[in-house]
């Protein structure tokens, strides 16, 4: 294996879980499900309930300080995304965030405005849009090639004209994994007037990206997939956001973070999403002096990619040289995520449940991406397909683990 841009060892240090006894010999490629949380979350997390869990933003010193945790991790998430604070909203999950949004843009676009979605897309970042069509809006669907499971711009094009008033789409599949290029198909939507809806709940794990730079008007992922407590963030232009109709109480209209996410807000969890941000100061200052980037964040993303591009090849060859298996999405590390899907013979959940026997944790199914399956010929209920996830603290040994119980257990 290539030389490591990132030594494992402090990073592994940094998550209690890679100390937890009952987890000792087990290698976890179940991430796109959810990471391990990192310390720096579960301090923060374990300060508030010990010190702070009363209702914040009051006029007594506990209640002050609550609100100052809370207003941190907003700040922190926002500098990290290379974004205002006012464009950051936390809400219970992506899901349900999605949720709201669809329900805010049923009521601000009109009948007969056209949108466009994909089969691409893990559930939330699609029956929620499609919904629309019963109030009225057309629908379109990007479609991936059968064959190579990706999406083509110029397949986007043919669908984009005055009309379309919202696309959404994944900065990357949970089963195909091939990194979207969200900034040319911003610049598409946007030269039609329609808003960018990007899904980057598979895409943050490998390092937050820089919203500035992407140009989506909205983007959102799962902090518990990206080292944090279980929270979904929603980053949105504060105009847009303004814009949708309120989806919260009445008397909150004016206020930015409570108008798309009307749950009442976990207060611990929202303030440990700051931990997500201290952690990725810890990897840009373990990066070596070889990783680049303009600000931690960009280093951080930086070290996490060049990581995990180099622990996936020797996977990728590996799977590629077995004729009993399709590798869903491309051979190519440079240009996916270390969310490596592949179909098997046998349904992906059995392959998973023998993997169990030699300290593998994967999984199988669909992963709520059924509209993709069912267009690359694959049955979404009775056979899915075998997913084996891992990000930047998984270690070489683990890749060998792994590639050495899927030889024996797919003879």
């Amino acid at each position: 294996m290539t030389t490591l841009p990132l030594d494992p060892a402090p990073i592994r240090a940094l998550f209690p879980a890679f100390a937890e006894p009952s987890l000792n010999g087990q290698a976890f490629f179940e991430n796109a499900g959810g990471s391990y949380t990192s310390q720096a979350t579960l301090d923060i997390l374990d300060h508030y309930y010990r010190a702070t869990k009363v209702q914040p933003y009051g006029v007594y010193a506990a209640s002050e300080a609550a609100g100052q945790a809370m207003d941190r991790a907003y700040k922190q998430l926002a500098q990290a995304l290379n974004v205002a604070t006012d464009w950051i909203h936390i809400g219970p999950s992506s899901s349900a965030n999605t949720y709201v949004l669809g329900k805010a843009f049923a009521d601000w676009l009109k009948p007969g405005d056209a949108i466009i979605v994909t089969n691409q897309d893990h559930e939330a970042n699609t029956g929620n849009w499609r919904r629309l069509a019963e109030r009225g809006m057309e629908v379109r669907e990007w479609q991936v090639d059968p064959e190579t499971a990706r999406l083509s711009l110029d397949s986007l094009d043919t669908l984009l004209d005055e009309k379309v008033k919202l696309v959404a789409a994944p900065h990357c599949s949970n089963i195909v994994g091939d990194i979207n290029p969200v900034a040319e198909i911003a610049a598409r939507a946007h030269a039609v007037g329609a808003v960018l809806a990007i899904d980057g709940v598979s895409y943050a794990p490998h390092g937050l990206p820089d919203l500035a730079a992407l140009g989506a008007d909205i983007y959102f992922f799962s902090a518990y997939k990206t080292y944090g407590p279980h929270q979904g963030v929603m980053a949105i232009r504060p105009d847009l956001a303004r814009a949708l109709p309120n989806q919260g109480h009445f008397f909150n209209d004016a206020k930015l973070r409570y108008r798309l996410t009307p749950a009442g807000p976990d207060h611990a969890q929202i303030a440990a999403t700051a931990g997500i941000v201290d952690y990725l100061e810890q990897i840009a200052a373990l990066a070596p002096a070889s990783i680049e980037g303009a600000d931690p964040f960009r280093r951080a993303h930086a070290a996490m990619r060049a990581q995990e591009v180099a622990l996936a090849a020797p996977l990728l060859d590996y799977l590629r040289s077995r004729n009993d298996l399709r590798l869903i999405g491309p051979a190519d590390a440079t240009t996916r995520a270390p969310t490596i899907a592949v179909l098997a013979k046998e349904p992906g959940i059995d392959i998973a449940r023998r993997l169990a026997r030699h300290g593998v944790m994967a999984s199988g199914g669909n992963f709520y991406a059924v509209r993709l399956l069912e267009a690359l010929g694959i049955d979404p209920h009775n056979h899915g397909v075998l997913r084996l996830s891992f990000v930047h603290y998984t270690t070489p040994e683990e890749i060998q683990q792994l590639i050495s119980a899927l030889d024996t257990e797919l003879q």
